[in-house]
């Protein structure tokens, strides 16, 4: 349940707005029935443009009501749709003693929409079809079928994605993560080769976790059949965090980088990359796992924990 008082008057403000709609208000209950829809799916169903449907799902998404996950499709990708709450209480009088509320803003960002990349073989694609591109072939990781990746690997370099900034405003953050399935790189596999994993938030390098190795002692619980044993099968679910004192792999300090560091108010997206350095001490490569691999049922999450502004 979504709960809400009048000490929150713009998420207030921002919720009645979006339930203010009939047109929201099907959308709502659409996905009451049919839980995950993409927005031509809500179009076709409701009778309504596709543009009518997304202008309507970004105010849905922006008040909190619905989640949006971009997904690859046959062509290009499509965003997809679901509830977050099936109730809403709004409390019209102040309360005493309120104490403002950590809130989370969420995206999640498929492996094969990066926006750059520098990689040195042993370098490659797949899908849960098949390879998308020729293995240890640099040159085709900018093939538009790179897109429908679903893991991704390289012995030295990195891989970018930029997430947008649409944040609501006028917050106190507090932290931002990126969680990621890694593991090393090597021939085939093998659980001893350890890897220097950097990453970078906005072209500042946050920290770096050694991986131990590349894992392939038992299958990935993702993985498709036509995978082979003797390759990767999975990683380690990875969780960097920055927040106003320090940077930290999974609660544990890796740096001294802060949010203020960062700069996020003044960039018109948040860039993240990660790889492994030309001088790196251990340059073991890197595996990428998104949905279709490995052990972990996701690709790249995002989360900015923030608290809204209050008037006193």
């Amino acid at each position: 349940m979504l709960e809400l008082s009048i000490n929150e008057p713009d998420e207030l403000v921002k919720v009645a707005h979006a339930l203010s709609s009939h047109t929201r208000l099907k959308i709502i209950k659409l996905l009451l029935h049919h839980n995950n829809m993409n927005i031509n799916e809500i179009g076709e169903k409701l009778g309504i443009p596709v543009s009518t449907a997304g202008v309507n799902v970004k105010v849905l998404e922006e008040a909190g009501l619905i989640l949006t996950e971009i997904l690859p499709a046959s062509r290009g990708a499509m965003k997809v749709c679901k509830r977050n709450f099936d109730d809403v209480r709004m409390i019209l009088n102040p309360i005493k003693g309120y104490v403002k509320k950590e809130q989370i803003f969420e995206i999640e960002m498929p492996i094969g929409h990066y926006v750059d990349v520098e990689v040195h073989p042993t370098c490659g694609i797949a899908n849960t079809e098949s390879m998308v591109i020729p293995e240890d072939d640099p040159a085709s990781f900018f093939h538009p079928e790179c897109r429908t990746a679903q893991i991704v690997w390289l012995r030295q370099g990195w891989i970018e994605y930029r997430f947008p900034r649409s944040l609501p405003r006028n917050i106190d953050m507090k932290a931002i993560e990126f969680s990621l399935e890694l593991c090393s790189e090597a021939p085939n596999f093998n659980n001893d080769w350890p890897s220097d994993i950097t990453v970078w938030i906005n072209d500042i390098e946050v920290g770096t976790w050694t991986s131990p190795g590349d894992f392939g002692d038992k299958r990935g619980k993702n993985n498709p059949q036509w995978w082979h044993d003797s390759s990767t099968q999975y990683g380690l679910l990875k969780t960097f965090r920055v927040d106003k004192d320090k940077s930290t792999v999974d609660n544990h300090k890796v740096s001294g980088v802060t949010l203020q560091d960062l700069h996020i108010d003044a960039q018109p997206n948040i860039r993240f990359k990660v790889g492994v350095k030309p001088d790196a001490i251990h340059k073991g490569g890197l595996n990428l796992f998104g949905r279709g691999f490995g052990n972990y049922d996701q690709d790249i999450i995002m989360k900015v924990l923030y608290e809204p502004a209050i008037d006193e």
